[in-house]
């Protein structure tokens, strides 16, 4: 039986690229790239071929080998794996470029900022500093042939052919015997008296002066041209000088020489540097530390280079979130890296990361997530959307915390592209009723509006007709102005949906209403939208073949981009993001939250009712279906006015601690302004599911039903009660004149087209407070009257020549 040898080239588990070596630096080594056979991953392989009578080169292969393969440090070439046979020597490290080459290309590209070069050379002096104090070795090979620079941009120190101990264990220096790297050897050397007194460092130190050189001025000629800096920075001119001097006793030692330049004012003294070194140590810091380091990162990434955001910067990101519990400060600055990876590598590295954060329980975390989601939107699927992400975003709706709440309508508008049939017809649609029915937040009542009429055009044809017209006409009856105007303008963004029978028999009626609204902004809008609605109704009269053309979205199945001339005429795009609540807030951070979440104070006798907070008019660019006439109003208004897609969405945040300081005045009677209650305490909204089903459920709440019924007998209107006076007041309630209007224009059309009963989820409870508060002033009052009558009963007759001091 034969048996073959086995050739170890063949089993070695890395192979050689077919391309070209990448250069032949000065050496015995030949640098090829390659990779892992098991993986693919890339790798460098060092390759020296064994020659007859090149023993004393072989020697010295020998010794790089191994002395790769026992120093770690990060500054040195990382050694993976290594051949020996007796035909050759493979040693594999990571994969590496030279810096010469490096240099060059980079050098096409635009160059190297100072950043990377001061970070560059810090690495190489701390790796000349671990030879020198820690392990007693002489690198004797400092050049440009020597520096290698990995994937992210990392210096690293190899070239270890000629290396030897400074103690003088091993024997002295070996020999070169070529010409380019004798060139790097200081003028002491050449002295063979050897009276030259040096430190073990200063051969080395003169060498790390030719590679500043030669990385700011190119290939070094001769030594003479180290007398000229050239173009070194002048902040490390006065230390490179150190370097290059002739006495060898005066060249610092290279952690003292990282000392020198790591001073105020100093080559690496910077932003690049001290990020660098943070993240070396990251894992020893205190989390205090990494929270502060995280949150100041972002403001540096720009300045960064991309391969080190994506190669250095990403990894400690991706780790302090998974190891380290940095919570939400790493989402910015991982956002902002993601920018520099491409769709697989997104897919690969941040989007596991994500879905994995919406899981969060942490608010910060959950708040940062939405208001970024814009940044990685685009690279989730549906799938992951719907099954992974949507059930943890939901959960925003129910949140305490207003500023959840508004973040998570906002992130609607990203998502409901992606949302499956029942996720976005059923599910999302039942928490937008819930959210316009009962939430506390004018803002947030306001943003849902906003949102349903950037997103109608994605719901099905039987929600669209069950929704839209509903919800719109529920928003033109909210005490909250901007969410008037947001029901005005939902109707126009989404006029293409609706039928020419809902359009006269519902849509105009509710418009109508708003003509004699207290708010001038309200009324603009509502006038604008009246004459588009009428121009439309009027054209299809004329001409009634037009009829199939009009209504052809109203039945179509759900697709985005439909409605496009409506969404130009209110002002609004689908992928933007705008508010009119954000001004409101910012100009009256007071009035606005509080007329949306309190009713107001009556105005105390005697004094004038105070004049309603103005609301800026939302002004919009005209559309195909707007008559001449109300290009004309438009040009007329357009000086003084601000679009949707101008503002922000509305924030809350400012707004809460104004909202904190409001009177509660939910326990008195209730105010009725445009036929509708104000809405319900906050915590009872918030209680629980279960009880706003048992209310009304969603279809309850966005179906047409008939008009409310009128409240029981004996069920006293706001204007009825005495506000806490000592006496009755024969005057007339500033409030009873403004409530009977509104009340008439309330009444029943004799053409009923069916007003939404969202206002009456909660009408039995509301009589039922305002009973209870009523007999509770009574007894109040009664106790007082008791107790005047005992205290006067108490005090018996006067007598003479007392004075009666009560």
């Amino acid at each position: 039986m034969w048996l073959f040898a086995r050739d170890p080239v063949r089993d070695f588990p890395f192979e050689l690229s077919p391309e070209p070596p990448e250069g032949s630096p000065p050496g015995p080594w030949a640098l090829h790239r390659g990779r892992k056979k098991a993986t693919g991953s890339p790798v460098s392989i060092f390759v020296y071929d064994v020659k007859p009578g090149a023993e004393e080169l072989t020697q010295v292969a020998k010794a790089a080998f191994k002395r790769l393969k026992t120093l770690r440090h990060p500054n040195i070439l990382a050694y993976i794996d290594g051949l020996e046979t007796d035909k050759c020597l493979h040693i594999v490290t990571e994969a590496v470029t030279p810096l010469g080459m490096y240099l060059k290309a980079r050098a096409e590209a635009g160059g190297l900022k100072e950043l990377e070069l001061s970070w560059g050379l810090h690495q190489i002096v701390k790796a000349l500093s671990f030879l020198v104090n820690d392990c007693s070795l002489i690198h004797n090979n400092v050049c440009m042939a020597a520096v290698f620079v990995d994937r992210a941009g990392e210096w690293k120190l190899g070239g270890l052919d000629y290396m030897y101990s400074a103690q003088g264990n091993g024997g002295g220096p070996p020999s070169k015997g070529i010409p380019e790297l004798e060139q790097y050897d200081p003028p002491e050397l050449a002295d063979s008296s050897g009276r030259a007194v040096r430190e073990k460092w200063s051969a080395d130190m003169w060498r790390l002066g030719c590679l500043i050189w030669e990385v700011f001025n190119g290939p070094l000629p001769r030594a003479a041209a180290l007398r000229n800096p050239g173009k070194i920075p002048k902040s490390l001119v006065p230390h490179y000088c150190e370097l290059v001097g002739a006495n060898p006793k005066v060249r610092p030692n290279p952690a003292r020489f990282l000392q020198n330049c790591r001073a105020p004012g100093g080559f690496m003294n910077n932003r690049f540097v001290e990020t660098n070194l943070f993240l070396e140590e990251i894992q020893i810091k205190e989390p205090a530390e990494k929270q502060k380091f995280f949150q100041e990162l972002s403001k540096s990434l720009d300045s960064f280079p991309e391969d080190f955001c994506r190669h250095k910067v990403l990894p400690q990101l991706l780790t302090a979130f998974e190891f380290g519990n940095a919570g939400a400060v790493v989402l910015t600055p991982l956002f902002k890296v993601g920018k520099f990876l491409s769709a697989e590598e997104y897919q690969q590295k941040i989007i596991p990361v994500v879905v994995k954060m919406f899981s969060s329980t942490d608010r910060a975390m959950r708040i940062r997530l939405l208001q970024q989601m814009e940044q990685f939107i685009q690279y989730l699927d549906e799938p992951t959307v719907n099954t992974q992400i949507f059930p943890h975003v939901v959960h925003g709706f129910l949140d305490t915390n207003p500023a959840i709440r508004e973040q998570t309508v906002k992130s609607m508008l990203l998502l409901a592209p992606k949302l499956n049939e029942a996720n976005l017809n059923v599910e999302l649609m039942k928490h937008f009723a819930r959210l316009q029915a009962k939430d506390d937040q004018g803002p947030i009542r306001c943003n849902t509006t906003v949102c349903l009429g950037k997103i109608g055009s994605y719901l099905s044809a039987s929600t669209r007709h069950r929704v839209l017209t509903s919800a719109f006409s529920r928003a033109t009856k909210d005490p909250f102005a901007p969410s008037r105007v947001a029901g005005v303008l939902g109707f126009a963004a989404t006029h293409n949906l609706y039928s020419m029978n809902d359009c006269a028999h519902k849509i105009l009626p509710v418009l109508c209403g708003l003509t004699v609204d207290p708010e001038k902004s309200v009324r603009d809008q509502a006038f604008k939208a009246i004459r588009s609605f009428l121009s439309k109704l009027e054209s299809v009269s004329e001409d009634p073949t037009q009829l199939a053309e009009v209504e052809k979205d109203v039945h179509a199945a759900s697709s985005p981009g439909v409605g496009g001339a409506a969404a130009s005429w209110a002002g609004w795009a689908v992928t933007g993001v705008s508010s009119l609540t954000s001004k409101l807030i910012r100009a009256h951070p007071t009035a606005a939250p509080a007329e949306a979440s309190v009713p107001q104070r009556p105005t105390p006798e005697g004094l004038p009712v105070p004049a309603p907070t103005p609301v800026p008019a939302t002004p919009t660019s005209s559309g195909h279906w707007e008559t001449q006439e109300e290009d004309k109003d438009t040009a007329e208004d357009s000086s003084a006015a601000d679009r949707w897609d101008d503002e922000d969405w509305g924030s809350l945040e400012e707004a809460e601690s104004v909202l904190a300081q409001q009177d509660d005045w939910s326990s008195g009677g209730q105010t009725s302004r445009a036929g509708q209650t104000s809405n319900p305490d906050h915590k009872s909204s918030e209680l629980d599911w279960s009880s706003w089903e048992a209310e009304g459920s969603w279809e309850q709440g966005w179906q047409e039903s008939s008009s409310p019924e009128p409240p029981p007998e004996g069920t006293r209107l706001a204007s009825e009660y005495n506000w806490g006076g000592p006496e009755p007041s024969d005057k007339g309630d500033p409030f009873a004149a403004l409530s009977a209007r509104r009340d008439a224009n309330t009444q029943p059309r004799p053409d009923s087209w069916g007003d939404d009963n969202w206002e009456g989820l909660e009408m039995e409870s509301r009589q039922a407070k305002a009973e209870l508060a009523r007999k509770k002033r009574e007894e109040r009052r009664r106790e007082m009257e008791a107790k005047r009558a005992e205290k006067k009963a108490a005090k018996g007759p006067m007598k003479l020549g007392t004075r009666k001091l009560d």
